[in-house]
């Protein structure tokens, strides 16, 4: 039974607004973070910020251009299908080209996903994917079964089956994922939107005048002080933008009149750290990608004693082991399709920025007389026969 002792004692209904209650709050001083996403980080970190874009440069272009050579425990190859591959993977690219792109993925979003195209003991064509557009399917036991693709509003699946993949997915190590990779863009997104924030801030000085060179000051006619009328005021302004400002009216002296004085004014400390700032979030991307600064041009590293030295220590610590990842990775998953124990490996004899010290290591090992010659050559990398293939 309806109760109406109830009824009487509710409260009576009120119709709410649809945009609900205002709510003020406080925002000022909270920081404001860029994106995220590999989309995002791409734009900001790589196409709108120059350290890591230079970073990026140099890693990718530096480990493409370094020599490969396929060899096994016996023997190097000279002639092999798998060198003719690499040497021109598909119609667009080289070899370079395509060693570029796949080490650019990895460095701006962790993983590299290289197509294998046609079907055979090799394949005929190699591709290198866009990661951004790559997705893995997990199965039942957490492997990846299969690789989706999506582009233009359609998406292809790579299936993995007992006999291999088509797919070769190179990934950074990342602590927290069992799929995708951990990029250094990932790790220097804040020092890139410091640095571009700091970018801007100098922009918005220049082009607005965030902070006035100066400032003219109405004295009055008795020196007293005082307040310029509607038509004053909008005639100095005038003034100033027609005969003061651009680059062609740079250094023009200034004609005061009627009271008017001019007072200099100059950067306050805290506007000075700006570029302090600027300069310590270039050396934190330049730290996350693994490159001296001092070979970015970027002032105030005393790391190195001498530019050769950190070219030498960025080849040793940052492009050879990313180079050797890579190179390792391709050869196993090209395994799969030939059977072939042959590895694909950086030349260091090769590598002018590595010439003195390789050369200092041939010396000593040559030396060392209780070294059998099989001990000598598997100490320079070498395989173990003689013969070349």
């Amino acid at each position: 039974m309806f109760d109406f002792l109830k009824a009487k004692d509710a409260p009576e209904e009120v119709k709410a607004s649809a945009a609900g209650r205002v709510i003020a709050w406080g925002g000022a001083g909270r920081v404001a973070w860029s994106p995220r996403d590999v989309p995002s980080l791409t734009r900001a970190g790589f196409q709108g910020n120059p350290v890591g874009f230079r970073c990026v440069k140099m890693i990718a272009e530096a480990a493409a251009a370094l020599p490969l050579v396929l060899q096994d425990a016996e023997r190097r190859y000279a002639e092999h299908p798998r060198l003719t591959l690499l040497a021109a993977p598909n119609g667009a690219q080289g070899r370079a080209e395509l060693l570029e792109a796949a080490y650019a993925q990895l460095l701006l979003t962790g993983n590299a996903y290289v197509e294998a195209v046609g079907e055979g003991a090799l394949p005929v064509e190699l591709h290198v994917l866009r990661s951004d557009r790559m997705s893995v399917v997990p199965g039942a036991d957490g492997w990846p079964v299969a690789y989706e693709y999506a582009v233009g509003g359609k998406t292809h699946r790579f299936t993995v089956t007992e006999a291999g993949s088509p797919i070769c997915h190179i990934k950074s190590f990342h602590p927290q994922d069992d799929h995708y990779g951990l990029a250094p863009m990932q790790a220097a997104a804040a020092a890139v939107d410091v640095h571009n924030s700091a970018s801007r801030w100098s922009k918005a000085l220049l082009d607005n005048a965030a902070r006035p060179s100066g400032a003219i000051v109405y004295q009055g006619a008795d020196g007293q002080g005082g307040t310029l009328t509607a038509d004053q005021y909008d005639r100095l302004l005038t003034e100033m933008e027609t005969h003061h400002q651009g680059a062609r009216n740079a250094g023009r002296p200034m004609l005061l009149e009627g009271g008017l004085d001019w007072k200099p004014m100059g950067f306050s400390p805290s506007d000075m750290e700006f570029q302090k700032t600027k300069e310590a979030a270039a050396r934190e991307i330049a730290l996350a990608y693994g490159v001296p600064p001092m070979l970015l041009g970027i002032p105030g590293d005393a790391t190195y004693a001498n530019y050769a030295e950190a070219n030498r220590a960025f080849y040793r610590l940052t492009v050879l082991p990313l180079a050797t990842k890579v190179a390792a990775a391709l050869s196993a998953w090209l395994k799969g399709f030939d059977g072939e124990a042959a590895v694909f490996a950086p030349d260091l004899d090769q590598v002018p920025a590595l010439a003195v010290e390789r050369e200092a290591q041939w010396r000593r090992v040559g030396q060392a007389d209780f070294l059998t010659e099989a001990e000598k050559r598997a100490l320079l990398g070498l395989p173990a026969g003689d013969n070349e293939a």
